[in-house]
């Protein structure tokens, strides 16, 4: 690709509501553009590019794992929905609308409903068992407050998985195998992550794990452990129980519990003075949609107690019961190994969930056993947050001038910036490596514009090729640059030499 034929409008400027370094790159150097500021975004050529390599990573691994591509339509029947009991719990970020013969639809954050609709549709038997199913596809999420471009739209590009079994068992070998396939996947992107232990939230199931790009940015707390591969997200990490005593203080925090169809109950949660309460924890404790805070009242009816301080309590009310609701705090002790836990940072990339029944039984996807029985398919649910991949990267691998994709990320290969348009000789090298490089395959963009060389150059930093020829003022000299985006590590080669130099690396 010619540089003067690309369409790259990039900029100075930093977006007004753009505080991460991927929001601010991604718009700076022309690879998206905001669609008025409300969390949608259109796709320029090189934002394309590098989705649809992100993508086709994603895909060629599932493959491999032996996972089978659909593409199931975005809009989806809100009566799916009304059948797995999801459509007043998933709350307002649900789109809901009304076609023209006033049937109610959703535009899709999720596709559990949709996938378990088609599957019941075709699959009878355990014969045709396992199956896993995905589709790489449009969501749509009505966040209240989208921010942190790609990290946060409201529109999005996501991998959702589904996979489908006779047993427990075979779910579960299907789970861990989509563990090493995702780990596969976010090697080969080039990322530093963390498989951790998660919380299901709305999607719902019995055990989680979410995969966590590492970086400072990051919205989720996750507890690592720094003697063992012990990872969580605060809001399902768990530490060694602590031992308390009959003199321990203990704080009494009141909320009003959100459920279906606006019910509420407002419950009491009683914990260690010296501990905080975790949200999460305490709402999956009473099954609550939501928790929101609620001035104290005299009477307890319902008392929910840190799991730590069984038998140690004096409170009493109508309905008690323990669980674990407290926080972990670092230097808290591993219950894996007994060595220190601590906080980091990190980005959801993926998140794979062990559904069991729960979607199968209330949608009647069933299938005939070996003895003719009818049974609820069992299954697991996958997904990767595609587009938000793009975001992520950036975020791991940027500095003070721009991008720096990894090798399998990257808008090209390589990068042949002509310092003078108007030297003969430069352009003359220039088009002979572009040639070359076309020749052996290589994907190369070749900067030929009449731009000043300080524009050019800082166009590369901005963009974030990982290799670069420079074609400049020293050819008079028979010296050329080969520069790596990564530190802008500068390497003079002979003139003579740049070509075979190109042809080992590339």
């Amino acid at each position: 690709m010619r540089f003067s034929r690309l369409l790259i409008p990039t900029t100075k400027e930093i977006p007004n509501d753009a505080t991460l370094a991927s929001h601010i790159y991604l718009i700076r150097g022309g690879f998206i553009q905001s669609v008025g500021g409300s969390g949608l975004y259109n796709f320029l050529p090189l934002g394309k590019k590098i989705l649809d390599k992100v993508h086709a990573v994603v895909k060629e691994e599932l493959d491999k794992a032996g996972c089978q591509e659909v593409s199931l339509a975005f809009v989806t029947p809100a009566a799916l929905w009304e059948e797995s009991g999801r459509l007043e719990k998933y709350g307002k970020e649900l789109l809901r609308f009304k076609d023209r013969k006033e049937n109610d639809f959703i535009l899709g954050p999720t596709h559990e409903e949709m996938m378990v609709n088609l599957v019941r549709q075709t699959v009878k038997s355990y014969k045709q068992l396992p199956l896993n199913v995905y589709q790489i596809n449009l969501k749509f999420r009505d966040e209240i407050r989208p921010r942190f471009g790609l990290m946060r739209g409201r529109e999005f590009l996501m991998k959702d998985a589904y996979s489908f079994h006779a047993s427990t068992e075979d779910m579960q070998r299907e789970f861990a195998l989509m563990e090493e396939t995702y780990k596969k996947i976010f090697t080969r992107l080039g990322l530093e992550f963390r498989v951790v232990d998660a919380d299901s939230g709305a999607i719902g199931g019995s055990g989680s794990k979410e995969f966590m790009v590492l970086a400072d940015s990051g919205e989720d707390t996750i507890v690592v452990c720094n003697d063992c591969d012990y990872g969580a997200n605060i809001e399902a990490a768990v530490a060694k129980p602590k031992t308390y005593d009959a003199s321990t203080k203990i704080k009494v925090i009141t909320m009003k519990a959100l459920y279906d169809e606006g019910e509420t109950k407002i419950v009491h949660f009683a914990l260690p003075e010296s501990v905080e309460l975790q949200d999460v924890k305490a709402c999956n404790a009473v099954n609550a949609n939501d928790l929101v805070e609620y001035d104290d009242t005299d009477v307890i009816e319902t008392l929910v107690v840190d799991s730590a301080l069984e038998g140690l309590d004096t409170l009493s009310a109508e309905d008690k019961s323990y669980a674990d609701i407290s926080a972990v705090q670092e230097g808290d002790t591993c219950a894996q190994c007994g060595g220190a836990l601590r906080y980091t940072k990190g980005i959801e990339a993926g998140h794979i969930f062990q559904l069991g029944t729960q979607y199968s039984e209330p949608l009647a996807a069933n299938f005939l056993d070996e003895n003719g029985k009818s049974q609820p398919m069992v299954m697991g649910t996958y997904g990767i947050g595609v587009s938000r991949l793009l975001a992520a990267i950036i975020e791991q691998n940027h500095d003070d001038k721009g991008c720096i994709w990894t090798k399998e990320s990257a808008p090209f290969d390589l990068q042949i910036i002509i310092s003078n348009i108007k030297d003969e000789a430069q352009v003359a090298l220039g088009e002979k490596l572009y040639g070359a490089m076309l020749a052996k395959g290589v994907d190369v963009l070749l900067d030929e514009r009449k731009d000043r060389f300080g524009a050019k150059m800082k166009d590369y930093e901005l963009v974030g090729v990982p290799h670069a020829v420079v074609i400049g003022k020293k050819l008079s000299d028979g010296v050329v640059e080969f520069l790596t985006r990564d530190g802008m590590v500068k390497e003079e080669v002979s003139a003579d030499a740049i070509a075979e130099l190109l042809a080992e690396r590339f």
